[in-house]
């Protein structure tokens, strides 16, 4: 999939709770459902605040002109080498200078997310939800066990597929003792939000997916299964620290 469409898919969820970006879900959701691209795509996606910001930086952390290369997509929403390359230093000014999270969130608690940069945090999606307590999109509130769950990028073996309806065996965000920690999998159903005629359109028993706020974005491959799984483990380990 082209790297600004695959991207789209991602930012669809947030976006149609109104959570991040620009009001403009059903201009989005049009553009998913025709598999077009252009000039104001790129735009629209350029207003989500926390998202293309991450991208930007992986990019340029990486010598990659386009934020949107499908590489970067990948690295910052499901995880992959690029995200390793990066300074620890350089990822530092972009939480502080990109972000603005010491402003957002006060020097106290920027200095508790500061201090997780030495212990292994990458610029991936799940970072920033399991490891900034604080959401800074339109609505800037505490993430809660639910929306942390919703808002970090999971994933899921397809069991049954009926209509607008699959369901899913998935591994959900649990909280217990204090910590943090995937839970043994469940059966979960979700619709289908977007219609296109991408293959996540056309899933079937067996299929591994990626999920973001209830939206299935993409068909996956067990290495990119593996990446997320591995991505979101280290995020919840350093949450565990803070918590």
């Amino acid at each position: 999939m082209d790297g600004i469409l695959r991207c789209t898919r991602y930012a669809f969820g947030p976006n149609r709770l109104h959570y991040c970006g620009p009001d403009a879900n059903r201009e989005i959701g049009a553009y998913l459902a025709k598999g077009a691209k252009d000039a104001g795509l790129t735009h629209l996606l350029g207003q989500f605040e926390t998202m293309y910001p991450y991208l930007r930086h992986i990019a340029e952390a990486n010598h990659i002109k386009d934020p949107f290369d499908d590489r970067v997509v990948e690295a910052y929403w499901v995880g992959n080498e690029l995200l390793e390359t990066i300074e620890k230093k350089k990822f530092y000014h972009h939480l502080l200078d990109g972000l603005k999270l010491k402003k957002k969130l006060g020097a106290k608690s920027f200095g508790v997310v500061e201090g997780k940069i030495s212990q292994g945090a990458v610029p991936h999606h799940s970072f920033h939800v399991l490891d900034i307590w604080k959401r800074t999109g339109h609505i800037a509130l505490a993430h809660t066990l639910e929306s942390m769950d919703e808002c970090r990028v999971s994933w899921g073996t397809v069991t049954a597929a009926s209509g607008p309806s699959i369901t899913v065996s998935t591994r959900p965000l649990l909280y217990a003792d204090g910590k943090l920690y995937l839970g043994e999998e469940v059966q979960k159903k979700i619709n289908r939000k977007l219609e296109a005629t991408y293959d996540i359109e056309q899933l079937t028993p067996g299929d591994l997916v990626s999920i973001h706020w209830s939206v299935p974005c993409e068909k996956i491959t067990a290495g990119q299964a593996a990446a997320l799984l591995k991505y979101t483990l280290r995020h919840i380990e350093l949450a565990n620290k803070t918590i």
